[in-house]
């Protein structure tokens, strides 16, 4: 077999992987895209129910009440309260205030539901004043159901400060707060700008945009389609010349 043939070969293998490289990436970016428009038609259809009552939660699944509007009224337990560090809004780092509240429903018992109040500016990504970033003791307030990370072995907690951690673990922070929480997590929703230093700035909701998904996949596919021409127009070009 000639030069002029193996190399035609392994550049075949090449613009080929290539190309099928890049289709999967495309279509990679359309399932995330389909992800992201369902989620977006969950998000919209759960909001226009309006806002309930958290008490309605109780013994649901979590699954059926993510996404959905309620609201709570419950004390604040700011002893336990902890900071998810490294966190950032409008670029600037900062934390998540993450408060265990003790609803004021009945049928909750000892029960607490953690509650992400807001962001908070912190240039290290994990120092505040803690006292100045307090709220009523007792909050109510329209919130959005989100779920737990999903769990981690080790430790949430960050080495340089034991009121600090780096993901909302159900597990682990119920071992830290030494209080049971309910199996879902609410996003206090509000202003999510604050004019008075220290105190939190409601975290901004899941966008509704689709993101670009779309762009990317057709990226993706363009590069493959490139991959392919080229090495056609390299073998017609190779055939030609050695016609020539």
């Amino acid at each position: 077999m000639s030069r002029v043939h193996t190399r035609t070969i392994l550049l075949g293998i090449v613009a080929v992987s290539a190309a099928l490289g890049c289709v999967r990436l495309g279509f990679w970016q359309l399932d995330r895209l389909a992800q992201r428009r369902a989620r977006n038609a969950l998000l919209r259809e759960r909001a226009l129910g309006g806002a309930e009552s958290v008490d309605v939660l109780r013994g649901l699944d979590t699954s059926a009440i993510h996404w959905r509007h309620v609201t709570l009224r419950g004390v604040a337990d700011y002893d336990a309260e902890v900071v998810q560090a490294s966190r950032s809004q409008r670029g600037a780092p900062g934390v998540y205030l993450v408060t265990p509240v003790r609803p004021l429903g009945q049928g909750w018992g000892d029960t607490a539901i953690l509650l992400v109040r807001g962001y908070v500016y912190a240039p290290d990504g994990r120092s505040i004043d803690r006292v100045a970033a307090r709220e009523r003791d007792t909050l109510q307030l329209e919130t959005l159901v989100t779920a737990f990370a999903a769990h981690r072995a080790g430790n949430v907690t960050l080495p340089s400060d034991d009121r600090a951690v780096n993901a909302l673990d159900r597990d682990s922070l119920e071992a830290k707060m030494r209080i049971p929480l309910a199996p879902f997590v609410l996003l206090a929703l509000g202003d999510s700008v604050t004019r008075d230093i220290g105190r939190p700035a409601r975290v901004t909701p899941p966008s509704l945009s689709e993101g670009a998904h779309q762009s990317y996949a057709v990226q993706w596919f363009s590069f493959a389609t490139v991959a392919i021409v080229g090495f056609v127009a390299y073998v017609l070009s190779a055939r030609s010349t050695a016609r020539a």
